[in-house]
């Protein structure tokens, strides 16, 4: 496919700070990069919470507002840095006054509330574990959950406990207290009300010292059979978030910032709480689901000036137009950004289209805790490219040989696995009860990705696809996102997911699955136009043999299209783990 490129020249805002990339790899190094850290007081050690809030507090920002919420009744609620600080004071105070110790396990069930991001602070403050959940969760994920790891503490809402929770607690011997946020007569049984434990808890609290190898979140992710993977982090990761924030995200201290993810998920919890609060931005977090008139008047009304959306809905967004978007006046946006899957390069262009930037792809998993390759400010975007790695990251693409280990693919555009070299601070330490899978992603130093790529001659990396979604036809490997994104460029298609089928000829062949943008009608003159198209566009080894039109296709909460969920479904095989499926695509 033709190569684009988008020329740093068209972006706006202040100088980047990952000014020079090949300068600042050159003399980047963690231990430097420390000093973007304050580290507790009399060398208590590393703790995210006091990175996060508190010592902004030293550095006389305590009155700078550090979380905007929006409420989708039309609240609006500031919390300070010096605020944030006093109430998650409260909340660590309050988990040692029901004697909760530290390493035990709290664990979040909510929308986008300010009580969430004061829990899971004040959690961190207290040396607990941290795990954020789906509030769309159902009460079978959740109990899944909360007995792999262990949950002592759950923090959730009314509704939510009577709904999901209630049920479960005699199941879930284990969890011993539960803190609903909001009026309930549920009482007894270890459930307390928010306020009756914050009202009295002291708003001071000394963090205790803190080993940067503590652990301190336990984020789960999907199988694709069985159960979630629960993969364990450390506090020491926050040296990563502190880096990926000022360098992928360009953060800079006056920044007004807008991450669309849910905490639910690793990117709603890295780069939706810890990395914005650690670079001392203002944080907007809007509690609404997406609709993209109320996502333009945010944009606008609230000055953001960095935004870190999904793919999902961009595409959702593309399919209203560029001219819904260009009704807005957002003078103070300068920077976009995406993730939860590869960004198809016509969504990158249409960014341009639509609000004069591009959005700036990467590429990361919950294993490796942050983001790892990106497009920066600084450099010119191929659309449909990851970018290049991280300063501090060494990322290579290598093949497995039969005696277990790896080999490096060192000519350009040729496809293997992605490889980063360990460790790094934001890099999982385990998964929870799972030695030996853990292991297993590890060969000779390196952390295999399981994620399919190339790097072209200019050292940009590109995705083809997961290991086990790559389709093998007739003797060509064809990675789904290329297929996507060809059909992508079809101006009736707004999402495409791409599978392989077996033949008894070619051993696979590809098949798509496109859901259309509004106007279009799913007929056969249309789908042999998009056969035609992607023949066209890709040739005919490459191309889809055949096209199902789908009113829409099934995605997790974070927006990723579940191929496997496809392959499943059209061949009659076991799904697999569908907890964070979107509810509405379970029907």
């Amino acid at each position: 496919m033709e190569q684009r490129r988008i020329h740093k020249t068209s972006l706006r805002g202040p100088r980047p700070n990952l000014d020079d990339y090949d300068a600042t790899v050159a003399r980047f190094s963690w231990a430097e990069a420390e000093r973007l850290l304050d580290g507790l007081p009399d060398g208590g050690g590393v703790n995210i919470a006091y990175e996060a809030v508190d010592r902004h507090l030293k550095h006389g920002r305590g009155d700078k507002v550090a979380i905007c919420w929006l409420g989708k009744s039309g609240e609006r609620r500031e919390l300070s840095y010096a605020e944030l600080a006093r109430q998650s004071n409260q909340f660590a105070n309050a988990l040692e006054g029901l004697g909760v110790q530290p390493g035990e396990r709290v664990f979040v069930l909510m929308g986008r509330l300010p009580e969430l991001y004061v829990a899971l602070l004040g959690s961190l403050k207290a040396r607990c574990v941290v795990t954020p959940l789906f509030s769309a969760f159902g009460p079978e994920p959740i109990a899944t959950r909360a007995e792999m790891g262990d949950a002592r503490v759950l923090v959730t809402t009314p509704g939510l406990y009577e709904r999901k929770v209630k049920g479960l607690r005699e199941r879930l011997q284990g969890l011993q207290h539960v803190i609903v946020v909001g009026e309930t007569s549920a009482g007894g049984d270890g459930v307390h009300l928010w306020d009756a434990l914050m009202t009295p808890a002291s708003p001071d609290y000394t963090i205790a010292p803190t080993d940067r190898e503590s652990m301190s979140l336990l984020h789960f992710t999907s199988g694709t059979t069985g159960r979630p993977k629960g993969a364990v982090h450390v506090h020491g990761a926050v040296l990563a978030h502190a880096v990926t924030g000022r360098y992928a995200l360009d953060l800079h201290e006056n920044d007004v910032f807008w991450c669309t993810a849910d905490p639910g998920w690793v990117t709603g919890t890295s780069y939706g709480i810890i990395a914005p609060l650690v670079c001392g931005v203002t944080n907007v977090v809007v509690e609404a689901e997406f609709d993209a008139q109320t996502w333009y008047d945010v944009l606008q009304r609230e000055r953001v000036s960095v935004w870190y959306t999904a793919p999902t809905a961009i595409r959702m967004m593309m399919k209203l137009g560029a001219e819904a978007v260009k009704a807005h006046d957002m003078p103070a946006l300068r920077f976009m950004a995406s993730v939860g899957e590869p960004l198809n390069p016509e969504a990158v262009v249409w960014g341009l289209e639509a609000f004069g930037l591009p959005f700036h792809d990467n590429w990361w998993q919950t294993e490796t805790g942050g983001i790892m390759v990106s497009n920066y400010a600084s450099m010119d975007i191929k659309p449909g490219s990851m970018g290049k790695p991280l300063p501090g990251i060494v990322a290579a693409i290598v093949r497995r040989n039969e005696g277990g280990g790896i080999e490096p693919v060192t000519n350009p555009d040729v496809d293997g696995e992605l490889a980063l070299q360990t460790p790094w601070p934001s890099m999982m330490r385990g998964y929870l009860h799972e030695d030996e899978r853990y292991r297993k992603c590890f060969v000779d130093g390196w952390y295999l990705t399981g994620d399919l790529a190339h790097r072209d001659a200019d050292g940009y990396y590109w995705f083809v696809g997961r290991a086990d979604d790559v389709i093998k036809s007739a003797g060509h490997l064809i990675g789904p996102f290329e297929v996507e994104s060809a059909l992508m460029e079809h101006p009736a298609v707004a999402e495409v997911g791409v599978i392989g089928i077996p033949d008894p000829m070619v051993g696979e062949v590809v098949k798509a699955f496109v859901a259309l943008k509004p106007g279009f009608e799913p007929d056969e003159a249309l789908r042999r136009e998009l056969l035609g198209h992607a023949r066209k566009r890709l040739g005919a080894a490459v191309a889809p043999k055949e096209i199902d039109f789908r009113s829409n296709l099934p995605k997790t909460r974070s927006g990723k299209i579940m191929r496997r969920l496809l392959k499943a479904r059209e061949l009659g095989l076991p799904e697999g783990d569908l907890s964070t499926l979107e509810s509405d695509e379970k029907k």
